[in-house]
């Protein structure tokens, strides 16, 4: 990060920064902030945001990334020096395996537990609250495939989509019922005086967010914008013995390549270039289908917004070689590597996609679904 400050990228220093220690950082000082107290069977103060934006910074922490980006940097640097690991890579390799059996963990689990301590706490029955602790959690069905039984316009005179005249059932909208997207509970907006807020946790709650389509467009267009220069542009510059070359993304994939590492050239490609590019053309596709409210495949259009959604991250992983590169790399007059502009367009693509694909309200896909089945073609 300081070679990087140092060469003029303090945006990619800063991407690299916050992905890689500051939000993992954040995120385990409030694992520790939740879980402690709650161990004791106390709430402790503030539990509400902490939580919230713990969930926030979620997707933003990238160590496993980081830890592919590390290997792949290793593998290439092998070529001109000899790679000794020390001990903070097996330290940090157990960061990102702890760090990833947290991120499995259900969070709706500590929001329950805190409605458990504070019925307690609070004069509950404590029978009622202990054979719900006790009772096994079913299973929640996952949100995009059953989100067409949330989202109907028409509770009335909607029909299932098998076209056999069947009454759909009634759904949490037409009931006048919102689910908070923060801690899943489903409330009536206007029982807060203060609004709609939620009940729970505080945050806003929204029938659809506001509009997720323009949004989401906007974000598509300006990260297509930049995933040209990301590709034609120098990603690095390398110096050797009085000769310069510059380094693309797609020149280090065939370098790679070349080298007989064929396993990390087409993880290389895959994450820089056919991630990203699947990433835009799925999410051009459900901003344009969710502004003309089609309602063209929502199944499968609800399972490519879950895949951009996991997999969008691991396109940071050439930013955090060429900072790795660039970090080792200092031979004097022998060879220096520097950044080049590729790199900060890059980690704008990544961010832009990321951003566009948090924007996007997947509800907004059974809509479609919806509207199609209560008012069939005749």
């Amino acid at each position: 990060m300081a070679a990087l400050r140092l060469h003029g990228q303090p945006a990619v220093a800063a991407i690299v920064f916050c992905t890689t220690m500051l939000f993992p950082l954040l995120e385990l000082a409030a694992w520790l902030y939740v879980l402690v107290p709650l161990r004791a069977g106390r709430v402790p103060p503030c539990f509400a945001p902490v939580l919230r934006n713990m969930q926030r910074l979620r997707p933003w922490s990238m160590v496993e990334v980081f830890l592919l980006g590390i290997l792949v940097t290793i593998v290439k640097m092998t070529s001109v020096a000899h790679v000794i690991p020390g001990p903070a890579l097996f330290a940090f390799g157990a960061l990102t395996v702890m760090l990833g059996f947290l991120a499995s963990f259900d969070l709706g689990g500590l929001w329950e537990t805190r409605d458990e301590i504070i019925a307690l706490r609070g004069g509950g029955t404590p029978a009622a609250v202990s054979r719900r602790r006790h009772t096994p959690r079913r299973a929640a069905p996952p949100a995009p495939d059953t989100a067409d039984t949330m989202n109907a316009t028409d509770a009335t005179d909607a029909t299932s989509a098998t076209g056999h005249g069947r009454p759909a059932s009634v759904t949490a909208r037409a009931a006048g019922l919102l689910a908070c997207h923060t801690c899943t509970r489903v409330q009536h907006p206007h029982a807060e005086a203060a609004g709609k807020r939620c009940t729970r946790c505080g945050s806003t709650l929204h029938e659809r967010r506001p509009r997720s389509a323009a949004r989401t467009g906007a974000l598509v267009i300006a990260a297509a914008l930049l995933y040209i220069p990301a590709n034609l542009l120098p990603i690095m510059h390398a110096t050797s013995l009085g000769r310069a070359e510059d380094d693309t993304i797609l020149a280090g994939v065939a370098y790679f390549w070349t080298s007989g590492d064929w396993p990390l050239a087409v993880v290389v490609f895959v994450a820089s270039v056919l991630v990203p590019m699947l990433k835009l053309a799925i999410l051009a596709l459900q901003a344009i289908a969710a502004h003309r409210g089609t309602p063209w495949r929502p199944l499968e259009r609800a399972r490519l917004h879950r895949l951009v959604e996991r997999v969008g991250r691991w396109s940071m992983l050439d930013v955090f070689v060429v900072a790795l590169t660039i970090a080792l790399v200092h031979f004097g007059s022998f060879a220096e590597i520097t950044p080049g502009p590729g790199a900060l367009a890059f980690g704008a693509v990544v961010v832009l996609t990321m951003c566009a694909s948090m924007q996007f309200d997947p509800r907004l896909i059974w809509d479609g679904a919806q509207r199609s089945a209560a008012h069939p073609r005749s």
